[in-house]
């Protein structure tokens, strides 16, 4: 998983607002506000993090540390959601057909013309388009990111027989959704190789925001968040199939996130949000 990515530091003085008139909000900028200073990783941090840490466990045979990913993922409260669908003439790529595209890894998406931020006081929904043909038909060995529950069912494989280890995971599973953390919504898509989603996400200024991409595994994923304007706000091209970006958006605008399928099968990932 990549670094926090930390948003710039935008001042303005007390002094500017009382003696200048009032004017429209510039939003020609890159969309990032000071980052509030209580702010903390909430859901889609967690989910994320649980999925490293169990990739890791599992690869070690260490029950203990399967049992701290499960509990981390067992912490966070998750709500599914489907998107609406996103006009795929609404967005521009200036890298051109999908063999051009292919040599960028996921290149910023940003819309062709600019979207309303409200609909009678509502924001908009999260949508998603698809972009580009498959190169692959093959499915991929996982349905989707692993889940708390088979996170457990692991962590009680690789304890075995030994029983201190299958208490502590006992009281963790008896602990269930106590103190869950709130607040995350998760979407599911199933990308095929060659493919590339882009999801147009409204986020309200001064109001911290948080997106991860948790891959199943199967497939490389490159992933960029980018604002209304095109500017890059978060860019992840490693060898790995999850990101976690957080920043403070500093008006109400929309932001994109672009997930392209760079591997040779399809990759079932969710993408969670606060």
């Amino acid at each position: 998983m990549t670094p926090r990515t930390f948003a710039l530091l935008i001042a303005t003085t007390a002094i500017a607002a009382l003696t200048l008139p009032a004017v429209a909000q510039d939003k020609t900028g890159p969309n990032l506000g000071s980052p509030a200073a209580d702010a903390a990783m909430g859901g889609a941090a967690t989910m994320g993090l649980s999925q490293d840490l169990y990739a890791f466990g599992a690869a070690q045979g260490d029950a203990l540390t399967v049992l701290a990913a499960a509990k981390l993922a067992a912490s966070v409260e998750l709500k599914p959601a489907e998107p609406a669908a996103l006009d795929p003439a609404k967005i521009a790529f200036a890298e051109g057909d999908q063999a051009t595209f292919a040599k960028k890894a996921a290149p910023a998406a940003a819309p062709a013309a600019p979207a309303p931020m409200m609909n009678d006081g509502t924001p908009r929904a999260v949508a998603k388009a698809t972009f580009f043909s498959a190169t692959s038909d093959d499915e991929g060995a996982a349905e989707a990111p692993v889940t708390a529950e088979t996170m457990f069912a692991k962590a009680k494989e690789l304890a075995a027989d030994d029983e201190a280890v299958l208490g502590l995971i006992e009281d963790a599973m008896a602990e269930g959704s106590r103190g869950r953390i709130g607040g995350a919504v998760e979407w599911l898509s199933r990308l095929p190789a060659g493919q590339t989603d882009v999801w147009e996400i409204p986020y309200y200024g001064n109001s911290y925001a948080e997106v991860a991409v948790v891959g199943d595994g199967d497939a490389n994923l490159d992933v960029a968040v980018t604002d209304e304007n095109g500017n890059v706000i978060c860019y992840d091209v490693s060898w790995s199939d999850k990101l976690y970006c957080d920043w403070t958006p500093a008006w109400d605008g929309y932001f994109y996130v672009t997930v392209q399928n760079t591997g040779g099968s399809r990759n079932s990932y969710y993408l969670l949000t606060n």
